[in-house]
């Protein structure tokens, strides 16, 4: 079997482009790929375009290995997030041709299944006005919809610092989900690289009455050190790593201890094979993996089946239930969350395919994603202003 050929999609909604990758075979069978590029849309179909002659017409997509040496070592220049993800949607859609090849969902072809069911979190549920009264109705309606985990990022366009007046609003969102959900529903607060160490510290042990089972990027993700000092702080588990983008990144994470949670993104750092190298590190020390996931059917098939074959997985985001329905109808197959959990995927390959005509409806959208300004957890579109 050889390589032949990609094609591209791009599936639009008012905050994210999905770009999927069809990689095409001289015998018919073709697999999918898929990646949320926050903004940088184009940046990742014009690399496409360039690795499919240099790297991957004629190739076996039997041969993974060789596939990431060539997109990585062979291009020379270091590999970050626009390499990786050309590489990981080329990557996980050729472990769905093999899976279809020999009639196996991908996880047999990936050690096998070390559990029958995954954890999620619902993500995306709260596009509502910043209030505790709209969070709290969010929030039951995820609990009522059966999932026992879900996760929020409650303060506002905040950078750097937080004053007192946004501290407690941020604070009263917490209590408010907290409250609507219940003692035993597990509550993750998201940070996105929003704080300084002293900030992020500060409100970490103001959150510790409400128990959540991490903060995620209490600091941006280029200085280590400074998630370091994080952790020393505070008795909350640190989660990092959607902006990771290399295995190699992360030798410096965990020689310094400074988070608990891998949060690696499998569409931005190089696919299913690489994900399974990291998690053996990280099990090596002791951490848990739960990757980072805004996409669709299609990377979320493929976390499935990595979180199906991975020991030291904890739990699987997931957007589509709360955030752009219609995205699931785009590539019908994904199992639906069953009381909080995922059942594993039964199908030959990822077990998702293309519904067409459902994706010719959501064209690619303007997009321009901005974490830091007011109402953007509203998750609306702000116009043409890029892609």
């Amino acid at each position: 079997m050889r390589i032949t050929g990609l094609s591209t999609h791009v599936l639009g909604t008012p905050w994210r482009n999905l770009t999927i990758v069809e990689v095409l075979t001289d015998e018919g069978i073709s697999g999918l790929g898929e990646a949320r590029m926050l903004n940088h849309t184009d940046a990742l179909l014009g690399y496409l375009a360039e690795a499919l002659p240099n790297h991957l017409l004629g190739a076996d997509p039997f041969e993974i290995e060789g596939l990431v040496h060539r997109m990585t070592r062979h291009d020379y220049a270091r590999a970050g997030e626009i390499a990786m993800s050309a590489l990981a949607v080329v990557e996980i859609a050729c472990w769905d041709i093999i899976g279809k090849a020999l009639g196996l969902p991908v996880y047999r072809l990936l050690g096998g299944a070390v559990r029958d069911r995954v954890k999620a979190y619902a993500n995306g549920w709260y596009r509502v006005e910043r209030t505790p009264e709209e969070f709290h109705a969010a929030a039951t309606e995820v609990v009522r919809r059966g999932y026992r985990a879900l996760k929020l990022d409650p303060f506002g366009a905040g950078m750097f610092e937080l004053d007192a007046e946004e501290t407690a609003r941020s604070l009263a969102l917490v209590k408010a989900v907290r409250d609507a959900v219940g003692p035993d529903v597990e509550l993750l607060i998201e940070m996105h690289g929003r704080f300084s160490p002293a900030t992020a510290i500060r409100i970490a042990n103001l959150l510790v009455p409400y128990r959540p089972s991490w903060i995620e990027e209490p600091v941006p993700p280029e200085n280590l050190k400074a998630l370091a000092k994080v952790a020393a702080h505070t008795e909350i588990p640190i989660a990092t790593g959607e902006r990771m983008h290399t295995r190699f990144d992360y030798r410096e994470l965990f020689e310094l201890r400074a988070a608990d949670i891998i949060q690696t993104d499998i569409t931005h750092s190089g696919g299913l094979w690489e994900a399974k190298k990291l998690a053996g590190e990280a099990e090596a020390h002791y951490l848990l993996m739960a990757p980072h996931n805004v996409g669709g059917p299609i990377s979320t098939a493929a976390n499935l089946h990595l979180a199906a074959t991975t020991v030291n997985f904890k739990i699987q985001e997931h957007f589509n239930d709360f955030a752009d329905p219609f995205v699931k109808r785009c590539a019908p197959g994904l199992p639906e969350v069953v009381d909080g959990y995922f059942p594993l995927p039964d199908r030959p390959g990822l077990g998702v395919e293309l519904d067409r005509e459902q994706l010719a409806r959501h064209p690619r959208e303007a997009v321009n994603f901005n974490l830091f300004v007011e109402g953007w957890e509203q998750r609306q579109s702000r116009g043409d202003r890029g892609a």
